[in-house]
């Protein structure tokens, strides 16, 4: 190992492969090596890296798979050229925010701006943080500090949710989150708009969010508890709204009109406008709600109406304001009920 790591520093070499050397540690003559832009180390023990890693300016591949990092060194939101990640197969639980990014004054300086491709497969990830993401909104801006990320991969970890915010990352084209915890995924994928591959296969969802509105070619699903397609009939009482539920209803449909009292104002109420931006939109009428809503499907046949090779038909989640919407006719959502089986 060490024969190698002079060869390459006297050589000025621009990649160096220290895979499977056994080692524990990094040797800091490593980060010497000013030129080198594709590093190595897979298939060690390594539990740490060296602070002066940050010295690989040009380093634009690290390879930190099958190690034994218990969690993403800090270290790693220093290098600036990095373009591909890998930390597959280690013992981290968590993402934690000062490696995407450093949050100051509630903006988000990216770090790790050109990274195109993370791979965390194989760990025992529970979250990814929100800081994730490139989120504006009126008195507060973060700025996604992974804005050029294309291939994100989190295969066989125990996510059980992600972050809203992963609809902001625009030039994602494929997402791998095969093998998790998840039951749901946010409607805000669909904001993806480059994603072409999409795995979630072997999951807890019961449906998907509106990924007919992406360009798929691709979509891994199975060994999910997707609902099937079996009406029933139901019979619902009009519900009473709580005053909460009203009054946010009346302030998001202001907050549509520009030129309304509310939408001025409404910036110089940060924890209001933070409240509010749960909000989401009835599927029939396009009215806002807040947090009281009736979860629905309609389904989507891959072949017919995505062109897809498979022909499987999959329920798309939505979300309506009220039962009055979804008593109204002509549309193709149906409530999510549970059917019970009694044995005889």
């Amino acid at each position: 190992m060490a024969e190698s790591v002079v060869r390459a520093l006297y050589g000025k070499a621009t990649s160096l492969n220290l895979n499977s050397k056994k080692m524990t540690d990094v040797p800091k003559c490593v980060c010497a090596i000013e030129k080198l832009s594709v590093l190595l180390l897979n298939n060690n023990s390594i539990r740490s890296l060296p602070a002066e890693l940050p010295a690989l300016r040009h380093l634009a591949e690290l390879n930190l798979g099958n190690n034994a990092l218990k969690e993403i060194p800090a270290v790693l939101g220093h290098l600036e050229s990095l373009k591909k990640l890998y930390l597959f197969r280690n013992q981290i639980t968590a993402v934690p925010p000062e490696v995407i990014g450093n949050s100051t004054c509630y903006v988000l300086t990216g770090r790790l701006q050109n990274l195109v491709v993370l791979n965390l497969n194989h760990n025992q990830i529970q979250r990814l943080p929100p800081e994730i993401k490139r989120y504006i909104h009126r008195s507060w801006c973060c700025v996604c500090s992974l804005s050029n990320l294309q291939h994100l991969s989190v295969l066989d970890n125990n996510l059980e949710e992600v972050p809203a915010e992963i609809g902001h990352l625009t030039k994602l084209s494929e997402i791998n989150l095969t093998s998790n915890k998840l039951s749901w995924l946010p409607q805000q994928l669909y904001q993806c708009k480059d994603l072409t591959k999409l795995h979630v296969a072997r999951n807890q969802l019961s449906s998907l969010p509106e990924f007919h509105l992406l360009l798929l070619r691709e979509l891994y699903c199975e060994g999910n508890m997707l609902v099937h397609c079996q009406p029933l009939p139901s019979v619902q009482d009009a519900e009473v709204l709580t005053l909460k539920e009203l009054v946010a209803r009346f302030v998001l449909l202001e907050d549509r009109n520009r030129s309304s009292l509310v939408h001025r104002l409404l910036p110089h109420y940060p924890r209001l406008t933070a409240l509010l931006a749960r909000g989401s939109c009835c599927a029939i009428c396009l009215g806002p709600f807040l947090t009281t809503w009736l979860e629905c499907v309609h389904f989507i046949n891959l072949k017919k109406d995505m062109k897809m090779k498979t022909s499987l038909t999959i329920p798309v989640r939505a979300l309506l304001c009220s039962y009055k919407c979804f008593s109204t006719p002509g549309h193709a959502y149906y409530g999510v009920a549970t059917r019970e089986i009694h044995d005889h």
